[in-house]
């Protein structure tokens, strides 16, 4: 089958797809010719991916825009639901939702902090994949869970220190992933999350917290040190989404899919990152 449609008469779901990663991957499956189902918090964002979706669809089809907060379980519930009602089916569910933070353990909010971000990058995935399984069951569908290094090892430089907190949730999420795996895998159903290092999206200075400034001059300096010269753009764990979810990749599960350009086997100078907000 042509790439071009390999995910025709396929139902995806991708959640966190009003920007970043998110939109690039819903952008490229409707491309290759998915009913593409988009979540996320900002409407207005929605409603341009969509557009941007018809655009490359081979088929025209319109995504269907779900304004939803993953940490709200009847936001998740409405998601999953009206998928079935409008499609009847699901064969792909992308957990790419998302947020970061700086919390230090002597920081008097750290309990909410943990919560905020555990509550995002664990929980609802946790749930939205209890709501999905049974779909994905009837389809013999796959779960792509999006990590980060950051849950394959403590991030090093110092515009990372005090991510105590998000590197403990992504790492929670790889272990999810794998056990997963082995529950869902005599079900016909494939689990595997990817693991990206620094990608130039808006989450660093959204929830992260970060000044915009001094992220871009970091991404500047990381891209110095990773071998391949450069940091993620979004399309980069797109492509790689979208070919864990095909047919391509019928015999991985398990598996935390490392897109980082080199960087886990880099050698990153401490002293080479700034850490002013």
């Amino acid at each position: 089958m042509s790439t071009s449609v390999r995910y025709a008469g396929k139902v995806v779901v991708v959640t966190g797809s009003s920007s970043g990663i998110g939109a690039d991957t819903a952008i490229q499956f409707g491309k290759s010719g998915a009913q593409v189902v988009i979540a996320g918090r900002r409407a207005h964002n929605l409603s341009e991916v969509s557009k941007q979706i018809a655009k490359v669809s081979p088929t025209g089809l319109k995504a269907l825009e779900v304004v939803c907060d993953v940490t709200k379980d009847d936001d998740c519930k409405r998601l999953i639901e009206s998928t079935i009602k409008a499609f009847g089916r699901l064969d792909v569910l992308v957990n790419n939702a998302g947020v970061t933070g700086i919390t230090a353990i002597d920081d008097k909010n750290i309990l909410n902090d943990y919560h905020r971000i555990f509550d995002t990058n664990v929980r609802s995935i946790i749930y939205l994949t209890h709501l999905a399984t049974q779909y994905l069951e009837k389809t013999k569908g796959n779960i792509i869970n999006i990590s980060s290094i950051a849950g394959l090892k403590p991030v090093g430089h110092l515009i990372f220190q005090n991510w105590t907190i998000y590197c403990m949730s992504k790492s929670a999420l790889d272990m999810f992933t794998k056990c997963l795996a082995l529950e869902l895998g005599p079900r016909g159903i494939r689990v595997n999350s990817v693991n990206p290092a620094a990608v130039r999206t808006e989450i660093m200075y959204t929830s992260g917290g970060l000044n915009k400034k001094v992220v871009e001059e970091n991404y500047e300096l990381q891209a110095k040190s990773y071998p391949l010269g450069r940091v993620a753009d979004p399309i980069d764990i797109a492509n790689v989404i979208l070919f864990l979810g095909s047919d391509e990749a019928s015999f991985l599960t398990g598996v935390n899919l490392l897109a980082d350009g080199g960087a886990m086997n880099a050698l990153i100078r401490v002293s080479d990152f700034k850490a002013d907000k």
